[in-house]
C-alpha cells in the first residue's frame, strides 16, 4: 500500500496530540461556521437558564472540520465534564454500560464515528438517551434477568462523516442535528494565524493565505500544512512563514496549487492512464492506487468532486477535462468526459 499523502485524514498519535493542542476551548475562540455557532450559543444559553443539560446533538460533515472541537466546546460552555470515545471502541453493550454508568449529571459524552456503532450497542443506547435508563442482562440462559439502572441526565454528542449510515431510530433521538460545511479561505487564514501564535511561529498574512489556499477548506489540513511549512522555514529559511516560503515548502511536500497531494494525483492519473479516463468502479480504482476503498471514498473523492476533477456516473468514476488540464494532459477529442461538473 502506498504511503498516505500529507493531506490524508488518518492521523498518527503525534498528529492527534498536535491537533489537540490547537483546538479552541470556547465558542468565541472557534473560527468559522458562524450560523452554526449562533444556533449552538442559543441552545447552550437556554439550557443554562433552565438549569438543564443541553439536548443530545449530532454533528455531521467531512473529516477535519471541527466536530470534536465543538463537542468539547459545548462541554466547556456548560461547565460539564467531557468524556470521549468512538463507535468502533464500543464493541459490546457492556462497553457502553461501563462508560455511561461512570457519567455524572450534566456530563457530555462524545461518540466519534457514531455510525459505526454495532446494532446491539445502539439498542442499549436508545433508552439511555430517551429515558436515562440502562437495561443490563445478568446471567445466561433460563437464569438470565434484566436489571434497569437509573442514569444521571447527560448529553450525548455524536459525530459522523456519514449521516446516512446513522440508523434512523438513533438519529431521531438527537434533539439537534447539524452539518458542518467547508471553510472559506479567509476563515482558514485566520485559523492558520491563530495556530501559528500558539506554536510561537512567525507568520506573515500572505503566508497564512498561501497555506489556507491549499487547505481544501479544512482546518485540520490547514494546521497540518502549517506544521510542515514551519519546519521548512526553520531548517531552510529565516524562520518566517511568508507566501514564498509557504509555496516552496508545500511544493517540496507535494501539495500543489489546488491543494491536491500525491494520492489525489495518483487517483487522477490512474483513471486517465490505466482506465482511459473512466468509467472505473470505486473498488477497482482503490486497488489501482493501493488504498482502502473507504479511504478513497471518504478522504479523497469528495474534494476531487468538489473541484470538478472527477464525476460519479452509474458505471463508475470518470475524469473530467479539468483533470486532464491539471495534469497537463490533452483529453481525447471524442472524450465522453468533456462535461464539467
Amino acid at each position: 500500500m502506498r504511503d498516505e499523502g500529507l493531506l490524508a485524514t488518518n492521523s498518527d498519535p503525534e498528529d492527534l496530540q498536535f491537533e489537540a493542542g490547537l483546538r479552541p476551548r470556547h465558542m468565541d475562540e472557534f473560527i468559522g461556521q458562524p450560523e452554526l455557532k449562533e444556533r449552538l450559543a442559543i441552545l447552550v444559553e437556554a439550557a443554562i437558564q433552565r438549569g438543564e443539560s443541553i439536548d443530545h446533538t449530532l454533528f455531521s460533515g467531512p473529516p477535519g472540520l471541527g466536530k470534536t472541537s465543538l463537542a468539547g466546546i459545548l462541554a466547556n460552555e456548560m461547565g460539564a465534564n467531557f468524556r470521549a470515545t468512538s463507535g468502533p471502541a464500543l464493541e459490546r453493550p457492556g462497553d457502553l454500560a461501563a462508560v455511561i454508568t461512570n457519567l455524572d449529571a450534566g456530563d457530555v459524552l462524545f461518540i466519534d464515528e457514531i455510525h459505526r456503532l454495532p446494532r446491539q450497542v445502539e439498542e442499549v443506547l436508545y433508552p439511555a438517551m430517551e429515558d436515562f435508563q440502562l437495561d443490563i442482562i445478568v446471567g445466561k440462559g433460563p437464569a438470565a434477568r434484566s436489571i434497569r439502572l437509573e442514569l444521571p441526565r447527560f448529553t450525548l454528542v455524536g459525530a459522523t462523516t456519514r449521516v446516512g449510515r446513522v440508523a434512523p431510530p438513533l438519529r431521531d433521538r438527537f434533539g439537534y442535528v447539524a452539518r458542518l460545511d467547508y471553510y472559506d479561505e479567509a476563515d482558514l487564514a485566520e485559523i492558520v494565524t491563530r495556530a501559528a501564535g500558539i506554536l510561537d511561529a512567525e507568520i506573515q498574512p500572505d503566508g497564512a493565505t498561501a497555506i489556507a489556499h491549499r487547505s481544501r477548506g479544512t482546518p485540520r489540513i490547514a494546521n497540518r500544512l502549517l506544521r510542515r511549512v514551519r519546519d521548512y522555514a526553520t531548517v531552510r529559511g529565516d524562520g518566517v512563514v511568508d507566501a514564498a516560503t509557504a509555496s516552496i515548502a508545500l511544493e517540496i511536500f507535494e501539495v500543489d496549487e489546488r491543494g491536491l497531494d500525491k494520492v489525489d494525483r495518483y487517483i487522477l492519473e490512474a483513471i486517465i492512464n490505466k482506465f482511459s479516463g473512466g468509467p472505473v468502479g470505486l473498488s477497482t480504482l482503490a486497488i489501482a492506487v493501493g488504498e482502502e476503498t473507504e479511504t478513497v471514498e471518504d478522504a479523497y473523492e469528495p474534494f476531487l468532486l468538489q473541484q470538478g476533477l472527477i464525476q460519479r456516473t452509474p458505471r463508475g468514476r470518470v475524469a473530467t477535462r479539468n483533470a486532464y488540464a491539471h495534469l497537463g494532459l490533452e483529453p481525447p477529442p471524442d472524450s465522453a468526459q468533456g462535461k464539467l461538473l
